[in-house]
C-alpha cells in the first residue's frame, strides 16, 4: 500500500512544474489559487496540478513535508518555489517565466 507521504514524493518527481491548488486553473476555488494559476499560465507553459480539495490526505499531509504551511505551492524540479505571493511576485519581476521555461525545455532529461 502506498503512503501518501509516498504519493506526494512521486507527484513531485514525475511534474516538472506541479501546482497544489485548491480547485482547478479552469475552476480555482480560492482567490490564492486564482493569482497563482494566472502567473503561471502568463508564462506559457503546461503545468501539472493537484486539487488539494479533493486529496485531504494530500492536503493534511504536504504542509509537514514541505515545511511551508499554506496553499497552493509551486513546485519547480522537485523544488518548492513558494506560496502566491512569491509566485505573483516573480511574475511581476520577470523571474518567474525564464525558470518555468528553463524547467519545461529539460523535461525531457531523464537523469536518474
Amino acid at each position: 500500500m502506498v503512503s501518501t507521504l509516498d504519493t506526494i514524493k512521486e507527484q513531485i518527481e514525475n511534474n516538472t512544474v506541479l501546482l497544489y491548488m485548491k480547485g482547478t486553473p479552469r475552476m480555482p476555488q480560492c482567490g490564492f489559487s486564482a493569482q497563482t494559476v494566472q502567473a503561471l499560465m502568463s508564462c506559457g507553459e503546461r503545468f501539472a496540478f493537484v486539487n488539494i480539495l479533493e486529496n485531504p490526505e494530500i492536503r493534511a499531509e504536504l504542509p509537514k513535508y514541505a515545511n511551508w504551511p499554506t496553499f497552493p505551492q509551486l513546485w519547480v524540479n522537485g523544488e518548492l518555489i513558494g506560496g502566491c505571493d512569491i509566485v505573483v511576485e516573480m511574475a511581476n519581476t520577470g523571474e518567474l517565466a525564464p525558470i518555468i521555461k528553463a524547467a519545461t525545455g529539460e523535461s525531457d532529461d531523464a537523469s536518474e
